[in-house]
C-alpha cells in the first residue's frame, strides 16, 4: 500500500517518458528538484559549482584540493558534506568570496535562482586598474615614424632622397 501514494503525481512536477521527474517553466521549481533527497547534504565541489561560484565542478575540487575552500575556517576535500548553515570562503580569481549556505542544490541552476542559494558576504571587489589605451605613445618615444626618418636623414646628409 506504501507503493500506491509514490504514484500520485504533483501538481509542480510531470513524469518523463522514462518515469522521472520533469519540473518546467518555473525556476524555483527546478532548484527544489535539484534538491538532494533525504539527509540535506551534499559534496563542497559541487555546490560551488551548482551556485555558481566556480565555472566547472572540477575546477571547484581543484580549488579544494589547493586549500582554496574552507567550510566553517578549515580546509575541506572535494567530497566534504555542505548542510545549510555553513559558511564557505572560496578564493577563486584573485578575490576571497565568502558565502553562507542557505539553500543545498545539486545540480547547476541559472544565475538568479543560485543567488537565492547563498547569502554573499564577500568584501566588495577591488576597483580594477585604469590602464593606458593601446597605440598612444609620446612624440619622440620609441621607433620614428617613416617621416622623421627621412627628415633624420636630410639633416645628417646621408643622401637619402631630395625633395624636388
Amino acid at each position: 500500500m506504501a507503493s500506491e501514494g509514490a504514484d500520485v503525481e504533483r501538481d509542480d512536477e510531470k513524469k518523463n517518458a522514462d518515469g522521472g521527474t520533469a519540473v518546467s517553466g518555473d525556476p524555483v521549481a527546478a532548484a527544489v528538484a535539484a534538491r538532494p533527497a533525504g539527509g540535506e547534504s551534499v559534496r563542497v565541489d559541487s555546490w560551488i559549482w551548482s551556485v555558481r561560484l566556480v565555472k566547472t565542478r572540477s575546477m571547484g575540487a581543484t580549488a579544494c584540493r589547493g586549500g582554496h575552500v574552507r567550510v566553517n575556517g578549515e580546509r575541506v576535500k572535494p567530497a566534504y558534506a555542505v548542510r545549510v548553515g555553513d559558511e564557505v570562503r572560496l578564493r577563486h580569481g584573485g578575490r576571497e568570496r565568502i558565502v553562507v549556505v542557505k539553500r543545498v542544490i545539486r545540480k547547476r541552476v541559472g544565475p538568479p535562482v543560485a543567488a537565492e542559494c547563498y547569502v554573499d558576504n564577500s568584501p566588495p571587489p577591488p576597483p580594477r586598474e585604469a590602464f593606458a589605451p593601446a597605440g598612444v605613445r609620446d612624440r619622440g618615444a620609441g621607433r620614428p615614424t617613416k617621416r622623421d626618418r627621412r627628415e633624420l636623414e636630410r639633416l645628417r646628409g646621408l643622401g637619402g632622397p631630395e625633395a624636388p
